[in-house]
């Protein structure tokens, strides 16, 4: 908590009364970035769990003062929506701070690229349409909207209505993949791979493809993003009940240091999640 206070004492000292707002906007956005790095390179997710609610209720303070800056709003989708998927303690929760992260996502692109404003009205054909015309600058927001529109569905994924937009962000992620190109956040393939394998084969999924970035994200990191191989064993080993694959997967994740920078968070939260997965395999497959 001292360092918390910390923070909002270097706020306070960055936000001089009758500054420039574009000044403030940025002295925001950069702390924002900043407490980003720090909770992914935190080891102890009991103190995120405990912290991070802090820095959400700061980011919104933020947002407040400049309620169309895409940058801001875009953090506040992604804290919003790793907080929503990882920490939540029950579905009620997650559905309420994974729908604002949705909607932090949604007005960070609408204010830059107006035609996404109606995205959540459309019909797939005129999302789809709409999506080439995105400027190739904006493709940070595009990736911070597509993470909370996933974390969104999977909260609300007893809701079917809900997972009838899944090929709406399938077609976000390629779109993003084609405006990052070299510059791709290997996530977005960890992602892919669990958009793909939300629904069984006879449902839409498609869980060759899926593998196909599973493989794709661990190769980007070296291996170093644990949370790719978890993902990998919770949705395709297990939905094709593959128990070697499930097992060697998990296997290396336990075998691993989780420690990489802005990665170290997720893979603790991953090797948790691998033990417990490891630990049920024996009644699922």
């Amino acid at each position: 908590m001292a360092t918390f206070h910390r923070l909002i004492l270097l706020t306070l000292v960055m936000l001089p009364l009758g500054g420039c707002a574009s000044l403030v906007s940025s002295a925001a956005t950069g702390l924002a970035d900043n407490l980003s790095v720090a909770i992914l390179n935190q080891d102890d997710p009991e103190t995120v769990r405990a912290g991070a609610p802090s820095y959400m209720l700061l980011l919104d303070s933020f947002i407040e003062g400049s309620p169309e800056d895409p940058a801001l709003l875009a953090a506040g989708a992604s804290l919003y929506a790793s907080y929503g998927a990882v920490f939540a303690d029950d579905e009620e929760r997650a559905s309420k701070l994974t729908t604002r992260a949705r909607s932090y996502g949604l007005k960070a692109l609408c204010v830059s690229y107006e035609k996404s404003c109606e995205w959540h009205s459309q019909s797939y054909e005129m999302f789809a349409a709409s999506l080439p015309g995105i400027p190739d600058k904006h493709a940070d927001l595009v990736y911070a909207y597509g993470v909370a529109t996933l974390a969104y569905l999977r909260a609300h994924s007893s809701d079917w209505d809900s997972l009838a937009f899944l090929p709406q962000v399938e077609a976000l992620f390629n779109r993003y993949l084609e405006m990052a190109g070299g510059d791709a956040e290997g996530t977005v393939h960890t992602y892919m791979g669990i958009l793909l394998t939300l629904r069984p084969p006879a449902l839409g999924g498609k869980p060759e493809e899926a593998r196909g970035h599973f493989e794709k994200a661990i190769a980007m990191t070296d291996g170093r993003d644990l949370s790719a191989k978890v993902e990998f064993a919770r949705g395709y080993a297990k939905l094709l009940y593959d128990r070697e694959l499930h097992d060697r997967l998990l296997n290396e994740v336990l075998a691993s240091d989780p420690y990489a920078d802005r990665l170290t968070l997720s893979n603790v939260i991953a090797q948790r999640d691998a033990e417990v997965l490891l630990a049920e395999a024996e009644d699922y497959f």
